[in-house]
């Protein structure tokens, strides 16, 4: 009795004393790892409360009106566009995985057997979207005005040899119009939910060179908080690198 006495009182005083944490991250693999972290985090008083979206846009509105604490599914570029164009003032706080962004098929093999006028979906936010305009640059099916302009759209395309039609779509929304395309360009968090494998099944994917690192993501006020700062650290451990090099078998990459 004095046993169970002294857990429930321990478990009162915890409930206490936690700092809750509440993060919003995209189903895979971001909200995946959170959950990967929560013992870690509640042996150090944080309770990590995980809030999953599957679109880009409430994530970073809901961390800037301060009705979550952070947010975990974005890269710096993406994350620069929206504070210039939302006049939000979000900052990183660590760098966690990279997901290359990858071209998929479903009726070809290579991405040379593409036929003239052939249809392309590519995301339409301005940083994916410019992303995978310059990885079919890099694979030569296309020419851009200037390959270094990460926010490059279909109207900075110099050359298309094979008149190919780009259409824009949400990100989250193109594995679901794969097989009504002849090419998709995928983000991996999204390619992973649709069961792509983005090592065997892409035609192409970025390189262990991209810039496009996944970040956790807060406000200002908020950088320096103990619980943001051990989230942080537990992000950074052996044990997280180990699990996503297990668990993702390199379609998603430690970036610490």
């Amino acid at each position: 009795m004095k046993k169970l006495l002294a857990v429930v009182a321990a478990v009162a005083a915890f409930s206490a004393q936690a700092d809750t944490l509440t993060v919003a991250a995209t189903p895979v693999p971001h909200a995946e790892i959170l959950e990967f972290v929560k013992p870690a985090l509640a042996k150090e008083g944080v309770d990590l409360k995980v809030k999953v979206f599957t679109d880009y846009i409430q994530p970073n509105v809901q961390v800037a009106e301060k009705r979550l604490d952070a947010n975990f599914f974005q890269h710096q570029p993406y994350l620069d566009e929206f504070n210039k164009a939302k006049g939000t003032k979000l900052v990183s706080v660590a760098g966690v995985h990279l997901e290359p962004l990858g071209a998929y098929s479903s009726k070809y093999k290579k991405l040379d057997e593409l036929p003239s006028t052939a249809t392309v979906v590519i995301p339409n936010d301005a940083t994916n979207g410019g992303r995978a305009l310059l990885l079919l640059d890099k694979a030569g099916v296309i020419k851009l005005k200037d390959n270094t302009n990460i926010l490059s759209t279909v109207k900075d395309i110099a050359e298309n040899s094979k008149n190919l039609k780009f259409r824009e779509l949400e990100a989250a929304t193109i594995p679901r119009v794969l097989t009504q395309v002849d090419l998709a360009l995928i983000n991996t968090n999204y390619a992973l939910e649709a069961k792509l494998n983005p090592e065997s099944d892409a035609l192409v994917i970025e390189g262990a060179d991209s810039p496009y690192v996944n970040i956790l993501v807060t406000r200002e006020d908020n950088k320096d908080a103990e619980a943001v700062k051990k989230l942080v650290a537990a992000l950074h451990t052996p044990e997280v690198k180990k699990f996503i090099e297990e668990k993702y078998k390199g379609a998603v990459k430690p970036a610490f």
